[in-house]
């Protein structure tokens, strides 16, 4: 099972990557996005030169998709990743990060190095 990071979401959106569509197809089922993500998706959409568009594109996005709430076993690990980060960062990352562990699966990201010091994250880029 895999949680799709912010940025693979924006590049399925934006139509940046022919393989990204691929490999959702290939997963379709086993795809599911954060309360976090969707957050943040809403705030580029709403933000973007095309409001109305945009929002219609992410809202049949999301309506192929399954969506995981953010709950009180994510913000235990995030509390767990921030402890042994010794608080050095605090973002959205981290918050879905702690979701992707919460929920026991794979998180894809174009920014792998992004999550590459939290303990136990398995991580994929689909963007290559």
């Amino acid at each position: 099972m895999y949680l799709l990071d912010t940025n693979i979401c924006i590049e399925f959106l934006l139509s940046r990557s022919s393989d990204i569509p691929i490999r959702m197809a290939e997963e379709f089922g086993r795809l599911s996005v954060s309360t976090i993500t969707v957050a943040e998706l809403r705030v580029g959409s709403r933000s973007s030169a095309d409001p109305k568009n945009d929002e219609r594109r992410l809202d049949l996005f999301l309506a192929g998709i399954e969506v995981e709430a953010f709950d009180s076993v994510a913000a235990s690990s995030y509390g767990q990743i921030m402890q042994h980060l010794e608080m050095k960062r605090r973002s959205f990352d981290r918050l879905i990060a702690a979701h992707a562990l919460a929920l026991d699966r794979t998180l894809v990201t174009n920014n792998p190095r992004d999550f590459a010091d939290i303990p136990g994250l398995a991580t994929e880029n689909w963007t290559r």
